[in-house]
């Protein structure tokens, strides 16, 4: 995953930019590269800590219904088994999983963000709205390559 696009996800985490954002991203992508992006958003869930309940209150907060695919397999748990049954699923069902995914992960990185917030260690819970924070990172990221 590009670093812009990991920078945007953790502003939508931080509430700085709506999720038609990363829609409008994720919606030119080809199956794979869906997929692609799935899974390193499955990773970020898990790094975030999510609680059980997450589910319940991304499926309200979403408005989806309790009953889709994404929805009925994570309602089972948020394990990374749930997560990659979720990611493979039809190419019906992206849209879906894309929003779920993206709701549960907002709703488990705001707590640890609170937690975290400004860790020197972290870049991810640095205050995003800060343009030299981003501006930071991405030089810090591009000279490492």
């Amino acid at each position: 995953m590009k670093i812009e696009i990991e920078i945007l996800i953790n502003k939508y985490g931080q509430g700085l930019i709506p999720l038609s954002v990363l829609q409008e991203e994720f919606d030119a992508y080809s199956l794979y590269q869906k997929r692609s992006f799935l899974q390193e958003m499955s990773f970020l869930i898990i790094q975030s800590k999510p609680k059980e309940e997450d589910v319940d209150l991304a499926i309200k907060k979403e408005k989806l219904k309790s009953g889709y695919t994404p929805c009925v397999l994570l309602k089972k748990g948020i394990s990374s088994y749930n997560l990659e049954r979720v990611i493979n699923l039809p190419e019906n069902e992206m849209i879906k999983t894309f929003i779920l995914f993206m709701s549960i992960f907002k709703i488990a990185y705001s707590r640890r963000f609170k937690e975290e917030m400004n860790n020197i260690n972290k870049w991810w819970y640095w205050d995003l709205s800060d343009n030299g924070n981003v501006e930071r990172i991405l030089e810090g990221f591009h000279n490492s390559n």
